[in-house]
């Protein structure tokens, strides 16, 4: 029995993907099978796959609908117990595959699984700074409390029982940034997160990401879906205040004062710390200077950017 399938969405990651797929290959752990879901790419990148033959890999080509949809298509042709996503321009350590096996069977009655990670710039690389006090080799957390830093469920370096989908529901394709987000809010709801504290994926940032681009704001992920349900879950609310924080911040650069004003209002301030108050009363035009070296700081490893 297959007991991981790693699924691929790759579209346009020729100068990526064959180090990506290198680094599943290359696990101590071997019973897996990777699944790559071609999203419409137009570069080189079926060339580079399709001069792999490990019968392990499992690869579909589709028209392009987004990487919320390739990563439902892979779910869907998944034969593992288990699921795990990489993107087509991280990669995992040799060990990853295997500390979360580990981890299953010391968690057994656990479904989420994942570990730390580091992010590469162009400038550096340094280690994920979390929001979690470290008590042990891998801890069980809560999902809100323990991602006002960094999230513990990065995309490419997490597992999930595929019973999970079965029950929460898949990425939502209607979402075009922070769809990753918005189902780990679904699935922390309903369970904890066993966190490894082994540096175990490498998060290659890339700044001209669909995430980062303002086109993109008014498709993320909505956050009122949510809103009975933080009336009676302080973390949870705590959480979404703090990503509230963040787009309000995004909106104010973008010049979109109504949508600015309704993230505003919807944040309870006694969530964020002084200097986050600060920064939502502040113009745009100092926002974009104090951004420009924060981000230069965060590219270097010095902190993290102001919106978080």
């Amino acid at each position: 029995m297959i007991y991981f399938s790693v699924i691929i969405p790759l579209f346009n990651k020729e100068k990526f993907i064959e180090a990506t797929l290198r680094s599943v290959l290359e696990q101590s752990l071997t019973n897996f099978e990777i699944i790559i879901i071609n999203d419409g790419s137009t570069d080189s990148s079926a060339e580079i796959i399709k001069k792999f033959t490990n019968p392990r890999i499992r690869y579909f080509s589709k028209e392009n609908e987004g990487v919320s949809a390739a990563r439902n298509f892979g779910i869907e042709q998944a034969q593992g117990k288990f699921i795990a996503f990489l993107d087509a321009d991280d990669y995992w350590y040799p060990g990853f595959l295997e500390e979360m096996f580990n981890n299953m069977k010391k968690y057994p009655a656990q479904k989420v699984f994942s570990a730390a990670i580091e992010i590469e710039t162009h400038k550096s690389v340094f280690p994920a700074q979390y929001s979690i006090t470290k008590t042990n080799d891998s801890e069980i957390v809560n999902y809100f409390s323990a991602s006002s830093k960094e999230t513990v469920i990065c995309t490419s370096c997490a597992v999930f029982n595929k019973s999970i989908f079965e029950e929460i529901g898949n990425f939502d394709t209607q979402i075009k940034s922070g769809q990753d987000t918005d189902l780990w809010i679904r699935i922390g709801l309903v369970y904890p997160v066993v966190f490894s504290w082994k540096i175990l994926a490498r998060y290659v940032y890339d700044e001209n990401s669909l995430s980062k681009n303002i086109n993109h704001l008014h498709s993320k992920v909505d956050f009122t879906k949510f809103k009975e349900l933080e009336k009676t879950n302080p973390m949870l609310k705590k959480f979404l205040d703090l990503n509230r924080f963040s787009m309000a911040i995004k909106f104010k650069l973008s010049g979109n004062k109504v949508a600015y004003e309704n993230y505003y209002a919807a944040i309870d301030l006694n969530s964020l710390e002084i200097k986050k108050r600060i920064l939502l009363l502040l113009p745009a035009t100092l926002l974009h200077q104090l951004i420009r070296f924060k981000t230069v700081l965060a590219e270097s490893g010095f902190g993290s950017s102001v919106f978080k």
